[in-house]
């Protein structure tokens, strides 16, 4: 197999090989924001894996609580659609959480055999601890950028998503904020 020199890629509209954000940046290979997406993605969950590692926890655990956290009550199936992982894994994932006392679950009101999950304090507190490390660095990355930059941050994030599970994401996200 031939060997790709993706440096001299770049991505356009039109197919042309180069980038354009109608911000006057034409021709800048996409490779570079591929990249920069990389390390700042190692950064962001670094600072929460420090904190994961000591607890025997790993990326899987952190999206768990987080997501509980944000939707208490949530069922076992919309966390599974929410992070794209197969059953075993969340099983595992949500076994260690339950038997270390940071998760709870609990059969639904109307259909017993629904599982819905909800923190325990001591998932309530990790969750506040991921958060706050993980704002700190976006405090900083949008402080350096300047006036505008959390509304241009989440419109570019929100962009990266799938267009089809965008309205999805921000339903999601808006129930969370409590502006259902």
């Amino acid at each position: 197999m031939a060997d790709v020199n993706v440096s001299s890629l770049a991505i356009s509209p039109k197919g042309a090989g180069k980038t354009d954000d109608s911000q006057g940046n034409e021709g800048i290979p996409a490779v570079e924001l591929i990249e920069l997406l990389f390390f700042a993605y190692r950064d962001f969950v670094g600072d929460a894996d420090e904190l994961l590692v000591r607890l025997g926890f790993g990326r899987a655990h952190h999206r768990v609580v987080h997501f509980v956290n944000r939707h208490p009550g949530m069922r076992v199936a919309d966390l599974l659609e929410v992070l794209k992982i197969t059953k075993q894994s969340l099983g595992r994932v949500l076994r260690e959480l339950v038997d270390n006392g940071y998760i709870e679950q609990k059969a639904g009101a109307t259909d017993r055999r629904e599982r819905l999950l909800y923190v325990a304090p001591k998932g309530e507190e990790l969750a506040r601890q991921l958060v706050a490390l993980q704002t700190r660095r976006f405090a900083r990355a949008l402080n350096e950028c300047g006036p505008g930059a959390r509304a241009a941050a989440r419109k570019f994030l929100a962009s990266m998503i799938d267009p089809e599970q965008r309205a999805e994401v921000e339903r999601l996200i808006a129930n969370a904020n409590g502006k259902k």
